[in-house]
């Protein structure tokens, strides 16, 4: 019996049966569409890192070079994408994470120096890569009922609206004791760049509820110009910190001057363990475990989001290659601490890429290597202003909110410690300390609802361990009196 051969698949199919691009109901295109969209919306990232890294001295005075910083933050940014693109096969976007780099910028530069700050990130991941790989950091995820993997979900959702229009000037500090917050300045809106949000998320709204294909990217596009040709009429400039309220946020919409730039990575490998020593094993461990606690509960509650998002979330919240997509994570913080650009993280704008319609890790190969390409061309990183950005992440936080349909609203219990999850968040503008105040209201309702034995025994020692998280300020008081 004669059998006839098999003609060898071509690269399109390989590709597709590696992604798993069919199986998830996407296309190549929708997948470098749902990229570009990505990187669009995360590109902010090369000029605000650099922003927060390098406005702050550290113990001995030094600083980091803002053009240094940019370089590496796209460098890593890049590398990391691809990477976890390859290996999870996910559309999850990675960079430098904005908990972090503003708490080594603000809480930890001024006890180490910049290289000692990058060691403690250093180990931060090292940490997670073990409980990664020996199944603990799975299990901890494993471990979080469905419910609150829901609430994360719709936190994240709410956060990242929240961002966009704090990014945007639709949301101003008043500055007073109450309200802290308000509408734009005084009330008011009416100012170019937040004039050309509510544009923005509009248009793009308009294009989302029309089920055009593209609609995030070309709202972005189109918003972009609409923002280019404001700035040229009515030339209002850079906020510069707030001394110019009605200006752009971090760029200006113009035409760049220079296009190309030859990118400075002499930051690569300025990393120091001599942190245990300038303050003390104790006083260390205590910023390595808050640098832990911060970037594993960030992670998990994102990537928890955005695989719900993506659809490829099970019944219980987990997602295809969990372990390898949480190693993968770890070693992002250490190529962060490696290359002093702060830990590199999922972020959570990879949602706007999702709702585009990117499923798998073809589209973090398009965001990876536009960021590789933003070393060389940092100036075009600034056409697009946040103010546009920022409407694209309402929109995905739109769409993220509206799985708030499966809580089970009608147990109290349950229903407290998932709306604390999801207030938290935005409130405290941090998904890790909306995770903590959920995991410990669970526990104790549940618990003394007569629910204790429902309870995973890792849900309390996690639980435990934010109770320690939260009050870490006075342990470090204790410790700073002890040693």
């Amino acid at each position: 019996m004669t059998t006839t051969p098999t003609a060898p698949r071509s690269f399109r199919e390989r590709l597709d049966g590696f992604f798993e691009i069919s199986k998830r109901g996407s296309t190549v295109g929708g997948e470098v569409r749902g990229g570009l969209v990505t990187f669009v919306a995360m590109a902010y990232i090369v000029i605000l890192n650099p922003i927060i890294l390098s406005g702050s001295a550290d113990v001995t005075g030094g600083e980091l070079g803002f053009a240094q910083v940019a370089a590496v933050t796209a460098l890593t940014a890049g590398v990391m994408t691809i990477l976890f693109g390859l290996v999870a096969r996910l559309p999850f976007a990675f960079a430098a994470g904005l908990g972090i780099n503003s708490f080594l910028a603000v809480s930890v530069v001024g006890q180490v120096t910049w290289a000692e700050a990058m060691g403690l990130v250093v180990i931060n991941g090292l940490i997670i890569v073990l409980l990664a790989a020996t199944g603990l950091r799975a299990m901890i995820f494993n471990a979080v009922p469905i419910q609150l993997k829901i609430a994360i979900t719709v936190g994240i959702g709410l956060f990242i609206a929240f961002i966009g229009f704090v990014d945007a000037g639709f949301v101003r500090s008043t500055g007073a004791g109450s309200p802290p917050v308000g509408l734009g300045i005084e009330g008011s809106v009416a100012t170019v760049p937040t004039a050309v949000f509510v544009i923005s998320l509009l248009l793009t709204g308009v294009l989302v509820a029309r089920k055009i294909k593209g609609a995030l990217l070309i709202g972005i596009v189109a918003s972009t110009i609409i923002a280019i040709l404001a700035e040229a009429v009515f030339k209002v400039g850079a906020s510069n910190g707030g001394e110019n309220p009605g200006g752009w946020n971090l760029s200006v919409p113009t035409l760049p001057t220079q296009v190309v730039g030859v990118p400075d990575l002499s930051l690569l490998g300025q990393v120091s363990f001599g942190g245990f020593e300038r303050i003390g094993v104790l006083a260390a461990l205590m910023l390595v475990f808050t640098l832990v606690f911060t970037n594993f509960f960030d992670a998990m509650g994102t990537m928890t989001g955005l695989s719900k998002e993506a659809g490829v979330a099970d019944a219980k919240g987990d997602f295809p290659r969990l372990r390898s997509a949480l190693i993968v994570e770890g070693v992002g913080a250490v190529a962060g601490g490696a290359t002093s650009s702060s830990s590199s993280t999922v972020f959570i704008e990879s949602g706007a890429g999702i709702g585009e319609g990117a499923r798998t890790g073809l589209a973090n190969l398009v965001t990876g290597a536009l960021f590789l390409l933003a070393m060389f061309f940092t100036p075009l990183t600034q056409i697009v202003p946040s103010e546009v950005a920022a409407a694209a992440l309402v929109i995905v936080g739109t769409l993220m909110m509206s799985q708030i349909k499966d809580i089970v609203w009608t147990e109290f219990s349950v229903a407290l410690p998932v709306f604390l999850t999801v207030v938290v968040m935005p409130l405290t503008y941090s998904i890790a300390n909306g995770i903590g105040a959920g995991f410990i209201a669970w526990v104790v309702l549940r618990s003394l609802s007569g629910k204790a034995r429902e309870i995973s025994p890792l849900l309390w020692v996690v639980a435990a361990g934010f109770l320690v998280f939260f009050a870490r300020g006075p342990i470090e008081q204790l410790l700073g009196v002890a040693s």
